[in-house]
């Protein structure tokens, strides 16, 4: 499709432009708190550039809801969002499902919003390519929804495709899958044309984050680079780092936030993908910031109360790491009185120390109560039992004991 907007935008350049974006998850919960407000903030962002950049198309790959029924608030953000961009700025965008959507949800009404430029692609009921053009003739954009085996191996039965991954001993993975609907993609294919191809799928080599919800077990959710072989430019989602994976033409936009406190030092962005009109493509990434960051902070309590870093917002969604040995009452309402979104705190001084190695030697049930205790004290506080710290220890045992309880082991 080549509406008003990409033929008056390309009328005198030699290069398409597209933004690729994946991974909203609208709808998050982070730590029991509704992410909605900083989502809708960074889309108001990515609006703004798209315009600012004159982009010919927006591609997303995947995952635009966190869960397969989003809140209402998640779906009055995306509408607004799509509103803005393919009423407001004639801009077209092409929307696919990802594992975290509900396929057949998502799609609702699709046919009657391409009309208007919105293209969205649930399930694999539809794989035909979306063509743009530009002057120096039709890129085609293959939209492929996140792939589920059981659903392709259903869809295309083997006297329809000659599957090549082995299926028919029984394999059906996420790489089987993938090649049965890429047959059916490059069947389409068009000598001449650029190519551009939009998946949700976790390709080998790609580094991973705590916030992506597994494909499957093992390695079995992995399919291959060479999956997408002949394609100009590979708009992927699913992994949360922005990356290319085995060559700059295949990439991933990641998140538009941080999830999770592991992806502290991935800087977000979207990309910015220019296709010249040979199939050579340049892609810039565009940080688009954050309403509030995701960090972690480190040091004793009295540290982190009595000094927090001036550099940085105390409004920030933050971990505290505490390195204190000694017991702390409440530390986490402490923290909050000065932090407000402390969402978690962790005893890095705690499991440093001990001696496992004895206790994986000997049998606990043959031990002394003192004898445990020491091991215990020393596996979690890093050093030996003090004298205080046994004394009080010796006066609890003995309470114990006065109650008729046994306190061996």
């Amino acid at each position: 499709m080549a509406g008003p907007h990409i033929s008056e935008a390309l009328g005198s350049l030699t290069r398409m432009r597209f933004l690729h974006t994946s991974d909203w998850h609208l709808g998050r919960i982070f730590y029991n708190l509704s992410l909605i407000e900083d989502q809708a903030w960074v889309l108001e962002r990515l609006v703004r550039l798209a315009i600012d950049e004159r982009v010919d198309a927006l591609l997303i790959a995947g995952d635009v809801y966190d869960r397969a029924v989003p809140p209402t608030d998640a779906v009055a953000l995306l509408d607004e969002v799509l509103s803005r961009l393919v009423i407001g700025a004639r801009i077209p965008v092409v929307l696919i499902a990802g594992n975290h959507d509900s396929a057949d949800r998502l799609g609702f009404g699709s046919r009657i919003a391409e009309s208007a430029g919105l293209m969205i692609r649930g399930t694999l009921g539809s794989l035909a390519p979306i063509p743009f053009s530009d002057a120096h003739g039709v890129v085609a954009v293959h939209p492929i929804p996140y792939v589920e085996p059981a659903y392709a191996r259903a869809m295309f039965s083997e006297a329809q495709d000659a599957d090549v991954s082995g299926a028919e001993s029984g394999a059906f993975d996420h790489q089987a899958a993938m090649n049965r609907v890429m047959t059916r993609v490059r069947a389409q294919r068009v000598p001449g044309q650029r190519n551009i191809l939009v998946g949700h799928a976790f390709v080998a080599g790609g580094a991973v984050s705590d916030s992506e919800r597994p494909l499957s077990v093992g390695g079995s959710g992995m399919i291959s680079t060479a999956t997408f072989d002949g394609f100009d430019y590979v708009a992927l989602g699913h992994l949360h780092r922005p990356q290319a994976v085995g060559g700059e033409h295949i990439q991933y936009a990641g998140s538009l936030l941080k999830y999770s406190f592991n992806e502290v030092d991935q800087p977000k962005s979207v990309s910015i993908v220019d296709l010249a009109a040979d199939g050579r493509v340049q892609v810039k990434r565009v940080a688009l910031g954050a309403r509030r960051d995701v960090r972690v902070v480190r040091g004793t309590l009295a540290e982190l109360i009595g000094a927090p870093d001036p550099d940085a917002s105390r409004d920030d969604y933050l971990m505290a790491q505490l390195t204190d040995t000694a017991p702390l009452l409440d530390p986490l309402a402490r923290l909050r009185a000065v932090y407000p979104n402390m969402m978690t705190l962790q005893m890095v001084a705690i499991g440093q120390g001990g001696d496992a190695k004895m206790g994986a030697q000997t049998d606990h049930r043959v031990r002394q109560p003192e004898e445990l205790f020491k091991a215990f004290y020393r596996d979690v506080m890093g050093e030996a039992l003090g004298d205080a710290e046994q004394d009080v220890f010796t006066e609890a045992l003995r309470a114990l004991g006065s109650t008729g309880l046994d306190a061996r082991p």
